[in-house]
C-alpha cells in the first residue's frame, strides 16, 4: 500500500502521524511525505537551511519513510498562494507517488497555513475522478498536529473529532519522540504541547480511548470500499 503524508511544514509530519508512519513502514508499505513549505523560513529559531534539510532527512530516516518532497509554499503566507497551484502541486505528488492513503491537516488547525493545506489536499484527492489514468484515493485522513489542532478555538467550524485509533505501542511513541528531536528548536519543556511528556500523554489519552496503552488519533472523512 502507499501512503501519502500531505503538511505545510517540517516536522508536522512527525506530530501528526509519527508513530503511525512508522508503523506503516515497519510493516513493509510505502510512506511519503509532502512538505508545501520546505524551507519554514519564519520559524522561531530556525537553523540554517542545510541544517533544516539535515533534520528533515534525520527525522524521515529515523520513521523509516521512503522520501519527502518539498514544496516552496511561503512560511504563513499560503493564504497569498494561488488556491490550484497548491491544488496541483499535490496532485502532482499523488500522481508521483501513486497514493492509495493520504493524511493531511484538519481544516480547523488554528494555524492558517494548516487550513489551506488541508483544503487544498481535499480538493486534489478528487483528482481520480477527472483522470481515468490515475490511481483511486482509498482513504483520506485528518490528523491531529499538537500545539495547533487544540487550538481551532472557533465554535462556528467543527473541531477535529477522531474516529480512526491506531495503536502504535510505546516504542513507536518514543520513536516519534527521537524522530521529532531530530528537529533543532522544535521540543519545549513541559507543558508545552511539543514536550516529551505532553506527546506520550496524548498517545496514551487516545490509546486509553480506543482500548489500547498507546494510539494515535485521526478523523477519516473519505473511504472508498470495492
Amino acid at each position: 500500500m502507499s501512503y501519502l503524508v500531505v503538511v505545510a511544514h517540517p516536522d508536522d509530519e512527525v506530530l501528526g502521524a509519527g508513530a503511525t508512519i512508522l508503523k506503516l513502514t515497519e510493516a513493509g508499505h510505502k510512506v511519503n511525505i509532502c512538505i508545501l513549505c520546505g524551507e519554514a523560513d519564519a520559524r522561531q529559531n530556525r537553523p540554517a537551511t542545510e541544517h533544516l534539510n539535515q533534520d528533515i532527512d534525520a527525522a524521515i530516516s529515523i520513521l523509516g519513510v521512503e522520501k519527502v518532497i518539498k514544496g516552496p509554499f511561503p512560511n504563513i503566507a499560503f493564504n497569498t498562494v494561488r488556491h490550484l497551484d497548491l491544488v496541483q502541486f499535490i496532485e502532482n505528488v499523488i500522481m508521483d507517488t501513486d497514493a492509495e492513503v493520504v493524511f493531511t491537516h484538519h481544516p480547523s488547525d488554528l494555524n492558517n497555513d494548516h487550513y489551506h493545506t488541508s483544503i487544498a489536499c481535499q480538493a486534489a484527492t478528487k483528482l481520480f475522478q477527472r483522470r481515468a489514468d490515475v490511481k483511486p484515493l482509498k482513504e483520506l485522513l485528518f490528523m491531529e498536529v499538537p500545539s495547533a489542532t487544540e487550538w481551532g478555538l472557533n465554535s462556528s467550524k467543527r473541531q477535529f473529532t477522531p474516529n480512526v485509533y491506531i495503536e502504535v505501542a510505546e516504542n513507536r511513541i518514543d520513536k516519534k519522540i527521537e524522530a521529532l528531536s531530530a528537529y533543532r528548536g522544535v521540543m519545549r519543556d513541559y507543558p508545552h504541547p511539543r514536550s516529551d511528556e505532553a506527546l506520550k500523554g496524548l498517545a496514551a489519552y487516545r490509546g486509553s480511548q480506543s482500548g489500547t496503552k498507546y494510539a494515535e488519533a485521526f478523523e477519516s472523512v473519505f473511504r472508498r470500499e470495492i
